[in-house]
């Protein structure tokens, strides 16, 4: 079961407040607060790509380039002696930090 919206490469999350009786939320991974809402999951994904339609359109009115979600990179912190065991494994598989990482992360989100 999918748990988010996604509209023109943007992603939203989806929650509910029990105590308003709607649904809400915001675009995930950009920086900024796009936040929408609405009383039923039609109107809810209506609200998100009409905030998403007009970031984009706020943009190109400013001139600046509008952020993307996510971009491909990232750091990750962890402890001294889980990089050097997933150096040495990446290096006895004759593959890259980056690669080891990426196919890690990719075995764990896979649906």
């Amino acid at each position: 079961m999918k748990k988010e919206l996604s509209y023109k490469g943007y992603y939203g999350s989806v929650e509910y407040s029990l105590d308003d009786d709607i649904l809400f939320g915001k675009v995930i991974g950009i920086n900024g607060l796009l936040s929408y809402e609405g009383k039923t999951i039609d109107e809810l994904r209506t609200d998100f790509q009409d905030v998403v339609d007009e970031y984009l359109e706020d943009c190109k009115i400013q001139g600046i380039k509008p952020q993307k979600s996510y971009k491909g990179s990232f750091n990750v912190r962890i402890s001294p002696e889980l990089h050097m065991k997933a150096a040495i494994y990446a290096a006895s598989k004759d593959e890259s930090l980056n690669s080891l990482v990426e196919e890690a992360i990719e075995k764990y989100v896979h649906d």
